[in-house]
């Protein structure tokens, strides 16, 4: 009988599970966060801490220091939340009924709990996560031989699963010891053994993703269109980096300067040595001529650091 009420109740966890599954699944529910889970609609978060609250079901095994039946089904409420992304603490309420043997006299011995326990998981948050749990709680006794409150502690191992972004699913084997010694005074303390299953659902609204912080403002830019390099505006300066006073092009590059003197003529076999007035030596038109020395005389001015190689040509008569 016992092993087919712990199959029974087995089947019915699991189908809780494929149920809320597919709810899960259907249209509406995957119209919202699924981020990254491609075979269900659980929330890519790594972390949710919104309260959950669950039934728990389980089938609990008695020390047969009891004088009781030794296998009975309990049941329970879980209210807790995740503090960190691997550990939970719930607080928990639960009851177990067994019977005494009829050579004790019969009757009936309830045992109210109330306690706090934490879990710690292991994994990845959307995966089966193995975890730890450890807890304490008053336990009340209410049977023929006691109506009192003594303290409880229980261990035990577990695995959970994400199986929405609401709802959780558990599985635990745990033992729990009970101080109780005035039912029996002659049996200080009882050690039982369960199974238990639960569903837990989280309340509120799932949390959102933390939006991105805004990129950095642009670092602020000098006003080119007043500032210079070679005589060049900066705006449209593509070498500013070259020293002042070197020959650039409108582009702000170096560019080779070539002053032409095509056309500047001399009379034969001028200028005389010792002639620095070079206007009687020019052939006519010598107004042509001025013209383009003035203009050569300009440009080594306005850049007086330039290098001039002068090339010409003249022929074999005359001194």
């Amino acid at each position: 009988m016992k092993y087919r009420n712990l199959s029974v109740l087995i089947a019915m966890a699991l189908g809780c599970v494929g149920v809320a599954h597919a709810q899960d699944n259907t249209p509406a529910a995957q119209g919202g966060t699924d981020q990254g889970s491609p075979d269900n609609n659980v929330t890519s978060t790594t972390f949710d801490d919104r309260w959950y609250i669950g039934p728990t079901v389980g089938y609990y095994h008695n020390d047969v220091k009891r004088l009781t039946n030794r296998n009975q089904i309990f049941y329970g409420l879980d209210v807790g939340k995740f503090i960190t992304p691997n550990v939970s603490i719930d607080i928990f309420a639960d009851r177990t009924r067994r019977t005494f043997h009829g050579y004790v006299g019969g009757g009936r011995w309830a045992s109210n709990d109330l306690g706090v326990a934490a879990r710690y998981f292991f994994g990845d948050w959307n995966a089966w996560r193995p975890y730890l749990v450890g807890g304490v709680m008053a336990s009340q006794h209410i049977d023929t031989f006691n109506h009192n409150v003594d303290p409880a502690a229980e261990a035990g191992v577990g695995l959970s699963k994400t199986v929405t972004e609401n709802i959780d699913f558990r599985v635990e084997a745990m033992y729990r010891y009970d101080w109780d010694d005035k039912t029996f005074p002659a049996r200080n303390g009882y050690g039982d053994e369960f199974v238990d299953f639960s569903l837990l659902f989280r309340l509120g609204p799932p949390p959102q993703p933390a939006a991105p912080p805004p990129p950095p403002p642009p670092p602020q830019q000098p006003d080119c269109s007043k500032q210079f390099r070679n005589g060049v505006n900066l705006c449209d300066n593509k070498c500013p980096d070259l020293p002042e006073g070197t020959i650039v092009g409108p582009d702000g590059c170096p560019q080779k300067v070539v002053i032409d003197l095509k056309g500047v003529n001399f009379k034969f076999d001028r200028p005389k040595k010792g002639e620095t007035n070079i206007e009687p030596a020019l052939a006519v038109p010598s107004s042509d001529s001025l013209a383009i020395l003035d203009q050569a005389v300009d440009t080594l001015k306005r850049y007086p650091q330039v290098h001039v190689t002068v090339a010409g040509y003249t022929d074999s008569v005359g001194t």
